[in-house]
């Protein structure tokens, strides 16, 4: 039986539902200025563009408030003012407390701050993640067993991209210090099942990491219902700028700075704030608050409403990939049968997207994910992963819809 988990549209759900019939509405939240006039964007898991209300946030910050928030003078006022404010609105969006949040310079440095944090401060152990992880978490798993500072269990995931919590079970061992599992997979938009994995590592002592980059601010996300004891955010997911991250802390884990020096960040992540970044990070972190439920929505809908007007013109040529339920509203990765994704995409420049596959020399090697969850290489390879965001419109939709099919027919207009 399929344990119940967090429906991007609809909450804590069964896995016989599905995302509800949702207008997508005639308009997103507003136009951007960077979209104006490019292709129409469909890579908002790679990056978002920066809202102009967070740019409205940040800039300030940037010109005249420019003091240290160290500095006990006037000029470090406004400055740390603006670092607590933005610590209580990460705090908000993800129901933590604003002490528990420490500010990095991205998503991967706190991945590693997390587990590399946690693995020193328990003086090596072992550490669980699975197989489909994102390679910020993967490239310190491996660089932590290189160096021989942990051991690394890979679990398996099934053919829509999902751990099974009776895995993680059978894999902790009493050495085992940490699990990390990504809360939605940045390709296929699988959600994991992460409150029950959380409960699987604390029945045995062990904590839980989860990269939520993806998630956070696309769908609820709250920390003492998943159970987490830490969890990683990137601004440039949510419409804040690149560079500037954050990780969840609970209080009372053992962990151990991986910059030391002035004492920032209550001392795990030394060096001078950037503090404009994180007063844009906060930013956007209201803003993701505040429109949560019904972007989800109207994101959920644009997915389903793309998806369908391909099969439309495509029929069974395309093939959904990850989980049918259980993934983020905004993603939808298909394999189009007759066609490399990164030849489709070269054949749609009026569409920015991506494949999960690496391309060296023109010849593409699979996607690390779809292969773990078991595709042949040829589904992989034919992969695209198409992701709407908050500029996303029905308009942009139809037309690459339209521009996508349109290509793979003239690529392989048969698959015979």
């Amino acid at each position: 039986m399929t344990p119940s988990r967090v429906h991007p549209c609809l909450g804590v759900v069964g896995a016989d539902q599905h995302c509800p019939a949702h207008l997508p509405g005639a308009a997103p939240v507003h136009g951007h200025p960077g979209l104006a006039g490019g292709p129409i964007y469909l890579d908002y898991n790679a990056t978002t563009p920066v809202d102009p209300a967070v740019l409205d946030a940040l800039l300030p910050l940037l010109a005249g408030q420019f003091g240290n928030p160290s500095s006990d003078h006037h000029y470090g006022a406004a400055p740390r003012a603006a670092v607590q404010a933005a610590r209580a609105q990460v705090a908000d969006l993800i129901g933590a407390p604003s002490d528990s949040i420490v500010f990095t310079g991205s998503g991967s440095e706190a991945n590693t701050l997390a587990l590399v944090g946690v693995l020193s401060a328990h003086g090596g152990g072992h550490l669980i993640t699975q197989a489909s992880e994102h390679p910020a978490v993967l490239a310190t798993c491996a660089d932590l067993a290189a160096t021989g500072r942990a051991t690394v269990t890979h679990l398996p995931v099934d053919a829509t991209g999902l751990v099974d919590p009776d895995n993680l079970a059978a894999a902790i061992g009493p050495d085992t210090v940490l699990v990390s599992v990504m809360f939605a997979n940045n390709e296929t938009g699988t959600i994991q099942p992460i409150a029950e994995l959380a409960a699987v590592a604390h029945a045995r002592g062990v904590l839980l990491h989860t990269d939520a980059a993806q998630a956070v601010g696309k769908i609820p996300v709250a920390v003492d219902d998943l159970g987490v004891d830490l969890l990683s955010i990137a601004g440039h997911k949510v419409y804040a700028p690149k560079g500037v991250g954050a990780l969840y802390i609970r209080p009372g884990t053992d962990i151990r700075p991986l910059i030391h020096g002035g004492g920032q960040e209550r001392g795990l992540r030394a060096g001078t704030e950037n503090v404009a970044l994180i007063a844009g990070l906060g930013a956007a972190a209201d803003l993701a608050h505040a429109s949560l439920g019904a972007e989800a929505g109207r994101l959920c809908a644009l997915r389903d409403r793309l998806h369908r007007r391909l099969r439309d013109h495509l029929a069974d040529r395309v093939r959904l990939n990850g989980h049918p339920e259980h993934r983020l509203p905004g993603t939808l990765n298909i394999s189009v049968d007759g066609v490399d994704g990164h030849t489709l995409l070269a054949a749609a420049p009026d569409i920015a997207a991506s494949t999960g596959s690496a391309c060296h020399s023109g010849a593409t090697t699979p996607s690390p994910v779809l292969s773990a969850m078991g595709l042949p290489d040829d589904r992989a390879r034919q992969a695209i992963r198409l992701s709407v965001g908050r500029y996303t419109t029905i308009d942009d939709i139809d037309r690459a819809a339209d521009l996508l099919a349109a290509a793979a027919r003239a690529l392989a207009p048969s698959t015979a």
